[in-house]
C-alpha cells in the first residue's frame, strides 16, 4: 500500500519556468516543452504552441479521447496531446497544482521512460506554496470498474493509498504486487524512477500499427524471452508494477484534484483509470470537494 498525507498542503506551483525536449514514445516526433507557473485554482493546462488557434487543453478526465497504450487528451477543436501520464504523475507526486505546459508537438517527450526527469526539473526550478489550501477530492463511496479479469476500485480512506497487482505471461515478470508506504515525499524515491516497459516479441507488431515509433532501450525496459535487454537491468526488482502505479497516479490526477481514497488495481491500465473517474464523478454522492 502506498499512502500520501495530502490533507493540509497549500496549493503549489513552480518558482520559475522549466524547459525540456525529446522524442515521443509512440509518434517518434520531437517536441519542445516549456512549463510555467500559473495562478491559484488554474489547474494543469496544456497549450499546443504549434497550433495557431484553439490550442488550449485542460488536463481533465473528461477531455480524454484515447487510452490505447497511453493517455491522450483533446479539446473540442480536436487539438490533442498524448502520453501525458508520466508528466501528470510527476505533477501529482510532487504536489504541484497549477502550471501551464506549452508544447510544440503532439506528444509529451518520453525522456527515460519514467517520471524522474520531470521530478528533477521541478526540484531544480523549485516548488513554491501559494496562498490558498488545496482542494481535495474525497471519496465517499466505494467505486469499482471491471473488464474481464482486470479491475480497479476507489474506497473511502483517510489517506491517498495505492495498492496494485500485475500478471504477465513472462517468467521475467510473472505476478508482482506493490504494497508500500509512501509518506513525506517518497514518490521521488519509490515510484518516479520506474520506467515504461514492453516485450521484444511485440515491437514489430506495435510499430506496424503506428505505436512505439520512438521507443528504444534509452526510454523503455524491453523484456526479451530470456532476459531484460537493457544493459543496466532494472532500477527496482519490481519496477514493472511500480510503473503501473506511476501511470495510475498520473491518470487519477486528471480528476482535477488530489484524490483522498484507497486505490486498488489489478491488471488494469489507462482505460479503466478513466472509466473509474467517469463513474466516480457521475454522481455527487460518491465524493465531495474539501
Amino acid at each position: 500500500m502506498i499512502a500520501s498525507n495530502i490533507n493540509q498542503f497549500y496549493q503549489q506551483t513552480l518558482k520559475r519556468e522549466i524547459k525540456f525536449s525529446g522524442i515521443g514514445l509512440h509518434t517518434g516526433v520531437h517536441s519542445n516543452v516549456r512549463i510555467t507557473p500559473s495562478k491559484l485554482d488554474s489547474g494543469i493546462t496544456f497549450i499546443r504552441k504549434d497550433l495557431k488557434a484553439n490550442n488550449t487543453i485542460k488536463a481533465l478526465w473528461s477531455n480524454v479521447i484515447s487510452t490505447n497504450l497511453s493517455t491522450t487528451i483533446s479539446n473540442k477543436h480536436k487539438a490533442t496531446v498524448s502520453t501525458i501520464e508520466h508528466l501528470m504523475s510527476a505533477l501529482s507526486g510532487m504536489h504541484i497544482d497549477n502550471v501551464k505546459i506549452f508544447i510544440d508537438g503532439p506528444e509529451v517527450p518520453i525522456m527515460d521512460g519514467s517520471s524522474k526527469p520531470f521530478v528533477e526539473l521541478f526540484e531544480k526550478a523549485k516548488i513554491i506554496k501559494q496562498n490558498k489550501y488545496r482542494k481535495i477530492l474525497k471519496v465517499n463511496k466505494e467505486i469499482t470498474v471491471q473488464n474481464r479479469d482486470s479491475f480497479i476500485s476507489l474506497t473511502p480512506h483517510k489517506e491517498f493509498s495505492v495498492d496494485f497487482e500485475i500478471e504477465f505471461d513472462s517468467h521475467l515478470i510473472n505476478k508482482q504486487s506493490c504494497q508500500l508506504q509512501l509518506l513525506n515525499g517518497n514518490y521521488k524515491n519509490d515510484i518516479s524512477s520506474a520506467r515504461t516497459f514492453g516485450f521484444e516479441k511485440d515491437v514489430e507488431q506495435l510499430r506496424a500499427k503506428g505505436f512505439a515509433l520512438g521507443g528504444s532501450l534509452d526510454n523503455a525496459v524491453v523484456v526479451g524471452n530470456k532476459r531484460i535487454l537493457n544493459k543496466e537491468g532494472l532500477r527496482y526488482k519490481d519496477e514493472f508494477v511500480r510503473h503501473k502505479i506511476l501511470d495510475s497516479i498520473g491518470d487519477l490526477y486528471l480528476s482535477g484534484y488530489p484524490v483522498l481514497g484507497y486505490f486498488h488495481g489489478r491488471k488494469s491500465g489507462h482505460y479503466l483509470n478513466n472509466q473509474l473517474l467517469k463513474k466516480l464523478l457521475s454522481d455527487e454522492n460518491n465524493y465531495e470537494i474539501i
